[in-house]
């Protein structure tokens, strides 16, 4: 007969820890050092709760989570059991940046999600996007727009992107720029028709950490160029040139993802010189674009989209789950890109374009930019400051935009401060996540407009100090 415990564990609802994650802690803690041994069965959620004092939600959640991390086992209709290999119970899936997406998209994501990559709700341009639909909903034309459409994209916002562009001093052409479901896409159009597998690719590091997955998966070899406040380093570049020949180098000249620097005149130009010499083109993935002044340096003023694809998308300014990105080229480049998407998808959200447009049609978005660039300067400031008042180093302090760039005062193992954090309902981005090789690094990746949170820093203040 298999045994029904009754674990002794008290909670605490006076702390800022969620009743759930001191649940999950408590039983996950008991589970590691033996309480609570392999196939013994755990009290009903309803007994579990009386015997927490908690609402049977809070534990089934709880249950849920130890589940899914591989510490219980459900069967006997509904009966939860300790798992019979708790060795290889406590492994957790390793922390990458699928895991960095998975966790903070999943159903029971952390409260505070201080190391993800877009813009927290009160900084999305909801009425906006109300506005857009609403006058959708009523166009003669709605009908189209649920139809497949061009390949390009819808042609209307492409004009209007080509005269965004032309006031930042890059003029394209209306068969250079194709809308894509995202700047993911966009990037992952542009690698397949211009790459074969077992080219080399020259990539910013630390950079943008969803872009080696995708690298890897089309059999690219992936050099990191180290990236200074000024941008990537002209002397690396122009070694892994000279020793690896690569097709492409992949690069985030503004608002730089993860530290949130930009790149000077001075090293645009020294890193074009070298691409042009050596013949080897120039993804700007520049998705925080719309958030810097027209005057901002980058590849693609400098080049006119010679040598230069250049990526960008809405979902950073207007809203996330927005997926419009775009990406503009000389238009015999265009064309070859344009065969991948219609084998991928045939064409793109044209829903989603049309409202995108009606944003910039109204002149809101031009208002929405100024007002953006504003919000994010502050809590630049003030995120910054907060960091610094828990001993936290910063890298430098950014212009704008999402991103700060941090470490703790000492060495530590980011990856298990990264877990003790998703513990305390926080998820983290350890910098080894934002490394081609994901290589050892001690800093992390703070977003802004998610981060100013008083259990963050207390978090962040007792690890400094030590636990």
């Amino acid at each position: 007969m298999v045994k029904t415990v009754s674990p002794s564990i008290v909670l605490d609802p006076g702390q800022p820890t969620p009743l759930i994650s001191q649940l999950v802690a408590a039983m996950t803690e008991q589970i590691h050092n033996g309480t609570l041994l392999a196939q013994e069965r755990l009290p009903s959620i309803r007994r579990m709760a009386a015997l927490c004092n908690v609402s049977p939600i809070t534990v089934a959640n709880a249950y849920t989570r130890l589940v899914s991390a591989g510490l219980l086992d459900v069967r006997d209709r509904g009966g939860y059991y300790v798992k019979a290999s708790p060795l290889l119970a406590t492994q957790r899936p390793p922390i990458d940046s699928l895991w960095l997406l998975q966790h903070a998209y999943e159903d029971n994501a952390p409260v505070i999600k201080a190391g993800c990559g877009w813009l927290a709700q009160p900084y999305i341009f909801t009425n906006a996007v109300k506005q857009g639909l609403k006058a959708l909903e009523q166009s003669p034309n709605l009908a189209s727009m649920l139809d497949y459409g061009s390949p390009y994209g819808l042609t209307e916002l492409r004009r209007s992107i080509r005269r965004l562009l032309a006031k930042r001093d890059i003029p394209c052409v209306e068969d250079g720029i194709i809308l894509t479901h995202g700047a993911s896409q966009a990037l992952e159009l542009v690698l397949r028709a211009l790459t074969q597998p077992d080219d080399t690719v020259l990539v910013d590091d630390p950079g943008y950490c969803n872009l080696y997955p995708l690298l890897q998966s089309l059999g690219l070899k992936v050099i990191g160029i180290a990236r200074t406040h000024a941008g990537p380093s002209p002397d690396l570049f122009e070694r892994a040139i000279k020793t690896h020949q690569p097709k492409l180098f992949v690069t985030t000249s503004i608002l730089h993802n993860p530290t949130g620097s930009c790149v000077t005149s001075d090293n645009v130009e020294a890193i074009h010189a070298l691409a042009v010499q050596h013949g080897v083109a120039i993804i700007e993935d520049n998705i925080f674009l719309d958030l810097t002044p027209e005057s901002q340096p980058c590849h693609a003023r400098y080049d006119k989209l010679q040598n230069i694809i250049h990526i960008s998308s809405f979902s950073k300014t207007i809203a996330p789950g927005l997926r419009v990105g775009y990406l503009a080229s000389a238009p015999e480049v265009g064309k070859r890109i344009l065969r991948y998407k219609m084998a991928a998808s045939l064409t793109s959200a044209g829903l989603n374009e049309a409202t995108v447009l009606s944003i910039i049609k109204t002149g809101q978005y031009g208002h929405h930019l100024t007002d953006l660039r504003e919000r994010l300067f502050q809590a630049q400031k003030t995120v910054c400051q907060s960091l610094v008042n828990v001993g936290m180093t910063l890298s430098l302090r950014p212009m704008g935009g999402l991103f700060a760039w941090a470490r703790f005062g000492k060495d530590v193992s980011t990856h298990a401060v990264a877990e003790r954090a998703a513990a305390d309902d926080i998820l983290l981005a350890p910098g080894s996540l934002f490394r081609p090789e994901r290589s050892d690094s001690q800093w992390f990746r703070f977003n802004v407009t998610h981060s100013n949170h008083a259990r963050l820093y207390a978090f962040l203040e007792k690890e400094n100090k030590g636990r």
